[in-house]
């Protein structure tokens, strides 16, 4: 939690006063890595960069900004990019080596996707609403007359931003004569190609949806790229509520994502996920979050709006809430399938006997054990 007070290194008898030179405002954001819980040991690495300390790319009506293994070394299977948008403004037709996972989280904006069956796919999405265009799939994003933020969650640590296949610089680096060729016309009506990427630009705000699909061919892809996040009921807990997005209710997606809730002083329970890292964002709120590895390893973290979290695959952990509104997170992982081990639904399972016998628990304890999964307790 954000101290008002300059904090101090100091546990009971354990630490010193810290004189300076010091950023005493990071301090205070950052109170269990300054003063960490007497559990926390050995040599877990960072698991927190936030998007406030990312190089920003500022082009004509908009910016892009990315945490990729370049800002957090531990964050190898994923990557994410924050994105700005102004009225009518696009990110221009491209696509990736990576699967990309999208998430409005404001304003209104357009995709507009072409697949290899030759499918066309437009939708309009507001905030909450979700896309995923698979590997190589070309699509654009272009802002509605409100304008849009959306967060884009990649499967693959080592992505760029920069390093997108853009429809103008393919045009731009093949021979004219080539060019000519390709489109069966003279070289002279491509003599205006862009010199170089365009990337972000302005143009006019679209026509409405309708208008433009009944000037396209009408074959569409058996499979949307996007789901509406009104379409999902959250899972209501005491203390918060979850929604899980993955292949099992959005089909295309290669992609599993947890969105979180919790209120003050709730907490997302202590669990694992076996099949895939975890790519936090958090969007509102304050939280603390422990990793534990194996040979006693654990190290606690501070986060709050704007900051990624990561956790690779196996690791145990938890989310809590320490501040006095609610938090709010995305949980992204590189797997289809939402899974995740609980430690209390494990001890339940397992018989009672053998709980005993590794944690010397009393009755009061041993009947706390809960075979069904909490997800968020308080």
């Amino acid at each position: 939690m954000v101290s008002s007070s300059n904090p101090e290194p100091i546990i009971g008898k354990f630490g010193a006063n810290d004189p300076g030179p010091r950023n005493v405002e990071l301090d205070r954001q950052n109170p269990d890595i300054l003063t960490p819980p007497r559990t926390d040991n050995g040599s877990i690495p960072n698991l927190k960069f936030s998007f406030g300390m990312a190089h920003n790319r500022l082009e004509v009506g908009g910016w892009a900004r990315e945490v990729t293994v370049r800002d957090l070394p531990a964050a190898t299977g994923l990557a994410g990019v924050d994105t700005r948008l102004a009225s009518g403004v696009v990110r221009e037709m491209h696509w990736h080596k990576e699967a990309e996972w999208g998430y409005v989280l404001d304003g209104r904006c357009r995709v507009t996707v072409v697949d290899a069956e030759r499918n066309v796919y437009i939708d309009d999405l507001k905030a909450g609403d979700i896309w995923l265009f698979p590997s190589g799939i070309p699509h654009s994003i272009q802002a509605l007359e409100e304008g849009c933020e959306f967060l884009l969650v990649f499967n693959d640590g080592k992505f760029s931003e920069n390093e997108t296949l853009l429809l103008t610089e393919v045009m731009a680096h093949m021979p004219r004569d080539v060019v000519a060729k390709n489109f069966c016309i003279p070289a002279e009506h491509f003599a205006n190609l862009p010199p170089k990427e365009k990337y972000i630009f302005p143009l006019p705000v679209p026509a409405p949806i309708g208008e433009v699909l009944a000037k396209l061919p009408k074959q569409r892809p058996p499979m949307p790229f996007t789901v509406h996040g009104d379409e999902f009921t959250a899972h209501q807990w005491d203390g918060g509520k979850t929604t899980i997005i993955d292949v099992r209710n959005f089909p295309v997606t290669n992609m599993a994502a947890l969105i979180i809730e919790l209120e003050p002083g709730a907490m997302r329970e202590i669990h694992w996920h076996p099949n895939a890292d975890e790519w936090q964002y958090y969007i509102e709120g304050e939280a603390r979050m422990t990793v534990f590895d194996a040979t006693s390893k654990a190290r606690t973290f501070n986060y709050s709006a704007g900051d990624v979290g990561y956790v690779p695959r196996t690791l145990a952990h938890y989310i809590e809430n320490i501040g006095t509104t609610k938090v709010r997170l995305l949980n992204v992982f590189n797997d289809p399938e939402f899974k995740d081990v609980a430690l209390n639904q494990w001890l339940a399972l397992t018989p009672p006997d053998l709980v005993r016998g590794h944690l010397d628990l009393d009755d009061i304890a041993m009947a706390a054990l809960n075979p069904n999964a909490r997800a968020v307790v308080r």
